[in-house]
C-alpha cells in the first residue's frame, strides 16, 4: 500500500495521512467547484497548481469568492461629488 510506504517513510501514522489526505480533498473540491460555478479561470487553475493543505482554498471560499469585483470598478469610475 503506497500510503503505509509513506507514512513510514516521513514516520507518521496512517491515520494521520489518510485524514490530511481527506481534508486536503474536501476543501480543494469545493473550492474548484465554487472557482468554476462563478466563472474564474485564473482562481481555479491556481487553486489545482498550488497546494497548501486547504489554507488557500479555505480562504478562496470565505474570503477572496466574495470580493465582487465589477462593483469595486464601478466604484472607481464613479465620479467624486464636490
Amino acid at each position: 500500500m503506497v500510503l503505509k510506504e509513506l507514512a513510514d517513510q516521513i514516520g507518521i501514522p496512517l491515520w494521520a495521512v489518510i485524514l490530511v489526505l481527506v481534508w486536503v480533498i474536501s476543501w480543494k473540491g469545493a473550492a474548484l467547484w465554487k472557482a468554476a460555478r462563478r466563472n474564474q479561470p485564473i482562481w481555479f487553475v491556481i487553486l489545482i497548481v498550488v497546494n497548501t493543505l486547504g489554507l488557500l482554498e479555505i480562504l478562496y471560499i470565505f474570503l477572496f469568492s466574495e470580493i465582487k469585483l465589477e462593483e469595486k470598478k464601478r466604484q472607481r469610475k464613479l465620479p467624486s461629488k464636490l
